[in-house]
């Protein structure tokens, strides 16, 4: 029996990365599992409502219409007022940030859920100390904040699993010109910096090794990524078809769900492919994958673990990224086999 009263309705806060947004499913899902009844909302950046969308544990998306970093207080104070008329029995904020926690306080939400992070005393009412030895995952954090006080131990992480729709992606395959047969998605960027970069000549140079099996390999990113997909298509002399800036988000997931695998660097995208269910190779470099694993059975690793490694920083402060270098494109092929006979 649960020592709070079951909540009705809660808000939650979302985090503001494609890859946290993701993972914030389990905690969805675990929510779901303790109160069946309970409707959740989720508050959260423009670009994730579609994503959101794709979440069945999720009443409504609710857009948090601030860039990244700005505070805009009176819209904030706007934004709370304008939600007080959905009588929220709880919110659960997962960002760290002070400015966050501000929304359900103005929304007078009664109980107040989050970690004890910039003085958010007052601002939040259900304060957590966060214990990083027991909650040593980014995930863990999330779903432990669903319990009623602190776990004793680290809670079990449901799979995230966003729906795909089938007819949309092979209509995507069409509109967009894309050849059929067996295809692999490359995922070569990462927002947080080139230290957890693959690099391109690698992709490429996997490509054509695909390309060898008859196998196409499409390179998925953003507008952004848009050069590093021309890189990569010209390393794999023509193998490797770029569609980074060609698709949104949602577009991605359908996309993802007509693939055999997916090769991906840590980034919201290996994420992405994680919840979809695609058959994954995760490569890591400058960060950890106990600390933001995919979370998926069908997920596997190549990690090279150097005496360097976790280094955490956006580029390689020994300036040779051999943490990366060191995956040969057959090392990831060979972890790709099973996907690609199944």
């Amino acid at each position: 029996m649960n020592k709070q009263a079951a909540a009705s309705a809660i808000l939650v806060v979302g985090p503001s990365w494609v890859g946290d947004m993701v993972m914030a499913q389990a905690l969805f899902m675990h929510l779901r599992e303790r109160q069946p009844q309970a409707a959740i909302d989720v508050l959260a950046p423009g670009w994730s409502l579609p994503v959101i969308a794709r979440m069945p544990e999720v009443r409504n998306g609710i857009e948090l219409p601030f860039a990244h970093g700005e505070l805009n207080l009176a819209a904030r104070r706007r934004l709370g007022i304008a939600l007080r008329a959905a009588h929220y029995d709880q919110a659960i904020v997962l960002p760290n940030s002070w400015k966050s926690a501000l929304v359900p306080f103005f929304a007078r939400i009664p109980r107040r859920t989050g970690y004890r992070r910039e003085f958010r005393h007052g601002l939040l009412n259900d304060l957590r100390l966060l214990d990083r030895e027991q909650l040593g995952t980014t995930v863990q954090q999330f779903v432990a904040l669903a319990e009623d006080e602190a776990p004793a131990v680290a809670p079990k992480i449901p799979q995230p699993r966003l729906r795909i729709d089938p007819a949309r992606g092979a209509q995507l395959r069409a509109d967009l010109g894309l050849p059929q047969g067996p295809a692999v998605a490359l995922m070569p960027g990462a927002e947080y910096g080139p230290a957890k970069q693959w690099p391109a000549e690698s992709y490429g140079a996997l490509a054509k090794l695909l390309a060898a099996r008859g196998i196409h390999s499409w390179t998925f990113g953003s507008a952004k990524e848009k050069q590093l997909g021309e890189q990569i298509a010209y390393a794999s002399e023509g193998a490797a078809i770029s569609l980074a800036g060609r698709t949104g988000l949602v577009d991605v997931i359908d996309l993802l769900g007509t693939c055999q695998a997916a090769v991906s660097n840590d980034s919201g995208l290996m994420h992405v492919a994680a919840a979809v269910g695609t058959p994954l190779v995760a490569i890591y470099g400058s960060s950890s994958p106990t600390h933001t694993p995919p979370l998926s059975d069908a997920a596997q690793i190549l990690y090279l673990g150097l005496s360097c490694s976790p280094c955490f920083a956006r580029s390689c402060p020994l300036g040779h990224l051999n943490c990366l270098r060191g995956i040969a494109p057959q090392m990831v092929l060979d972890k790709l086999q099973s996907a690609l006979t199944a």
